[in-house]
């Protein structure tokens, strides 16, 4: 590696550049190097060509980064996605950041139907947060793509940060760097811009972004998790399962011995109960299919990756076979049946229920209060 080289990092996924491994970390032909502003190959190639990248990130790194954290004095914002909040939130992550505060940026809430109630969302997330173990300092609910909220989460930061360095965590693909480009764009006037992209684990190092009074804001790598359907699905059945457009709940009136198939990736079984609705929040691009509980098995062994899809019939060998968690409804509850990267059922009715949910093994599955 030249000299040159070896002093710079891409300003993209904050990688340090080289110039002799094509398969490498921060890999740059020669003849960019002059380019402005200054990134690797991968960074380009997703940015102007959609392009996934074959380098995996280092997971060991990305918590050595976070727990380095804990030995400085800054203002942590934590970044979740509501629309997959167990499954985007840090586990343990006072663990990681020691005595400094955390501010909560719930991300996202574009995706929302228009009708929900913004405070009943952040009494929910900040209800959801303590009895996850995660203490906050603040709660802002926000949309990077769409620059809502961003304003007040601004004003929180300034409030709580006080000249120190902020840094800016979360999983991989709930909008770290979309908010920190929205920030620049707003709020500095910075020729700068990070690496976004539909593919976990763009960021690959810490991105130190200076301001104006010393301190500054760090992007870090973010933390991928295998229980999540995002991180283990082939790259082209991203687009269907992470909603990009607001989501269009779909009710089904369902008895006792019918399912639902969400592709194939999952199943949803309702086995015991009394007739009653469920309404399923998943991205509108992924398509929903009704049929008897009876029928079930011989439909997906018939029919997964075609008629049930994503993924496509020659993938489904690269994700592990689909495994039972069982659910009983207490009755007179208000609950949400949800999967990790999927998105969650609302079960209605009064009576006592059991409902069976079929992912991926080693995918996280669980039921929580009703968010909506």
């Amino acid at each position: 590696m030249d000299q040159e080289s070896a002093r710079l990092i891409c300003s993209g996924c904050g990688a340090r550049l080289q110039t002799e491994d094509k398969g490498a970390v921060g890999y740059v032909p020669p003849q960019a190097l002059s380019r402005t502003p200054l990134v690797c190959q991968r960074c380009f190639r997703m940015k102007h060509y959609n392009e996934a990248s074959n380098v995996t990130p280092d997971q060991g790194q990305f918590l050595r980064l976070l727990g380095g954290v804990g030995d400085t004095d800054s203002l942590v914002v934590h970044i979740v996605d509501i629309f997959d909040f167990e499954g985007s939130l840090i586990g343990g992550l006072n663990r990681f950041v020691g005595n400094n505060k955390v501010v909560l940026a719930v991300n996202k809430i574009d995706l929302l139907p228009a009708a929900v109630n913004p405070n009943r969302i952040r009494n929910w997330v900040q209800r959801r947060a303590k009895e996850e173990g995660l203490r906050v300092a603040d709660t802002v609910l926000i949309s990077a793509k769409r620059g809502t909220g961003v304003d007040r989460l601004a004003e929180t930061i300034e409030t709580h940060r006080r000249g120190r360095d902020v840094y800016v965590v979360g999983a991989a693909n709930v909008g770290k760097s979309s908010l920190i480009n929205r920030l620049i764009r707003d709020f500095s006037d910075l020729d700068a811009e990070v690496t976004v992209s539909a593919y976990p684990g763009t960021t690959l190092d810490l991105i130190r972004i200076p301001l104006e009074d010393g301190g500054a804001v760090i992007d870090t790598p973010g933390v991928m998790y295998d229980f999540r359907l995002t991180e283990i699905v082939p790259k082209s059945a991203l687009a269907q399962l992470v909603p990009e457009r607001p989501l269009k709940p779909a009710t089904y009136q369902l008895d006792p011995g019918q399912s639902l198939f969400f592709g194939a990736l999952a199943r949803f079984d309702y086995v015991e109960g009394e007739h009653r609705p469920f309404t399923c929040y998943v991205s509108p691009a992924l398509s929903i299919h009704r049929t008897k509980l009876e029928k079930a098995e011989g439909l997906y062994a018939e029919h997964a990756g075609e008629l049930l899809r994503p993924p496509a019939r020659e993938e489904l060998d690269r994700l592990p076979k689909l495994t039972r968690h069982r659910f009983r409804i207490r009755p007179g509850s208000a609950v949400d049946v949800h999967v990790a990267g999927l998105g969650w059922i609302r079960v209605h009715g009064e009576g006592a229920a059991t409902v069976d949910v079929h992912v991926p093994k080693g995918i996280r599955a669980g039921i929580r209060d009703a968010m909506i």
